[in-house]
């Protein structure tokens, strides 16, 4: 097809939450608009009232917003479109291209056992083809040809060609009424413009019937092309059990949104060698042709790498916005912390850590509640070197402005002067103001905790190190 402007859709059933398959199809459809100066189109697939909810179609909207997949026009929903489907099936129930079938559930049921016994794939045979079904209790199926082929270029994959006699009469209504899938996305695509329909390798098999039926309607097919599928680890199909069922639940899980789209975008894409690439790099380089055949592999691995190379780009201001409009609960430990404490405190920590998770646990290090310091899991003369050291730290910390500039030449020519290793004295302190022995660095630390919160910690750890051992 060769039209002036690119018109792509993202089209997913309310039947569930959107899959990072899903995201992922989502992406490569917005940024092929982009990248071309096209329309990216938001269709709800939701003739299935039985199993589509409300609830599904929020968790899609609100997941393509996070990753910042933004739509060009008003979301199509097909529910609202019930008539034009069944206005088409009449025109070619009027015109021979479309059948009543009268079969009864139980008798096709019968078939497919009988083809399964026979080790055959179950077609429908037929059995209504050429007879006039009266009455009000049929579906409506399309005449498929018996001979011939169907064929199509896969901008992916190449040429792939259909016998048309290993393709059924497939049903476009059901018995009440309703649309099948093939049937009315071929309807919407065309109603929409569509240029090019960008989707999993798992619709292969479903193009064929809508090229029959564009041809049957008179309609100009869109071009298409098959992505490659996204795997597990252990190369099975990629399921909840791999990571979450939701988008969102990345979002839960503390990765940024850049983070997911990076990683997301080299699931099947590629750019010679280049790992991380900005928004702008994508628009300005995405291309079908650029996207493999293979299957792509899911590495949570990799997106850890990902994520931390953006948590470590990110202004600390901005994540810490972030962390307020999508953490706050998890935020209640910073009490009334300054807001520039809270920027240096994530300025500090975030080259350590690969997640928002992980930052927000670095936080409670350096703001959360005192510690409570288990003096029984220090050994009896660390815990001797401990209040020795403290004491000599203590006025040391006492007389600083608390930069962590003025706190560290101190600190280490104490450490000189008594005559111990300086990771010794910082253990100390450490111990002290964290009642650990793992923390961001030490004088950063210092600095963002601030004098009043340190000393009280230092106060703290002195008592509990000076109890009599139990």
């Amino acid at each position: 097809m060769s039209l002036h402007q690119v018109r792509v859709r993202f089209a997913p059933s309310p039947t569930g939450f959107l899959h990072i398959g899903g995201a992922r199809t989502a992406l490569f459809n917005w940024l092929y608009a982009r990248a071309q100066g096209g329309k990216f189109l938001l269709r709800i697939e939701d003739t299935d009232p039985g199993r589509s909810e409300a609830r599904y179609t929020e968790d899609i909207l609100a997941s393509l917003r996070w990753l910042g997949l933004d739509w060009d026009e008003e979301p199509v929903f097909q529910s609202s479109r019930f008539e034009s489907y069944r206005e088409k099936a009449r025109s070619l129930l009027d015109r021979g291209l479309a059948y009543r079938c009268e079969c009864t559930p139980e008798q096709l049921d019968s078939l497919r056992a009988q083809c399964e016994r026979e080790k055959r794939p179950f077609r429908y045979p037929g059995t209504c083809r050429e007879k006039k079904v009266p009455g009000e209790k049929f579906v409506v199926r399309v005449r498929v040809p018996t001979t011939g082929e169907t064929a199509f270029n896969d901008l992916i994959r190449g040429e792939i060609r259909i016998k048309n006699q290993d393709l059924d009469d497939w049903v476009i209504l059901r018995g009440d009424g309703s649309p099948t899938y093939n049937f009315c996305v071929v309807i919407d695509d065309s109603a929409q413009a569509i240029t090019h329909v960008l989707r999993g390798d798992d619709h292969i098999n479903n193009t064929p019937k809508q090229i029959l039926l564009y041809e049957a309607l008179q309609l100009t097919p869109p071009d298409f092309a098959h992505l490659p599928m996204i795997l597990g680890a252990d190369r099975s199909k990629l399921s909840k059990r791999h990571g979450a069922g939701s988008t969102l639940e990345y979002r839960k899980m503390g990765y940024l949104p850049e983070a997911l789209v990076n990683f997301l975008v080299r699931l099947g894409w590629s750019h010679g060698d280049q790992e991380i690439f900005t928004i702008e790099d994508l628009k300005k380089n995405f291309s079908l042709e650029k996207i493999g055949r293979a299957n792509a592999i899911f590495s949570t691995e990799k997106l850890d790498w990902v994520s931390g190379h953006y948590l470590r780009a990110k202004e600390p201001e901005a994540l810490g916005a972030y962390m307020k409009q999508y953490f706050r609960d998890d935020l209640a430990f910073l009490g009334d912390t300054p807001e520039a404490s809270l920027v240096r405190g994530i300025a500090i920590v975030q080259g350590k850590v690969k997640s928002i998770l992980e930052l927000i646990e670095q936080l409670k290090c350096l703001f959360g509640e005192d510690p409570r310091h288990d003096v029984t899991a220090l050994k009896t003369e660390e815990r001797s070197q401990f209040v020795s050291l403290l004491a000599v730290a203590k006025p040391i910390l006492e007389a600083s402005d608390f930069s962590a500039v003025a706190l560290e030449p101190p600190i280490r020519a104490a450490a000189e002067t008594l005559g111990v290793k300086f990771g010794a004295f910082a253990g100390a302190i450490r111990y002290g103001v964290t009642g650990g022995k793992v923390s961001p660095g030490l004088f950063e630390m210092l600095e963002a905790q601030g004098k009043e919160r340190v000393l009280r910690r230092i106060e703290s750890a002195l008592a509990a190190l000076k109890e009599p051992s139990r």
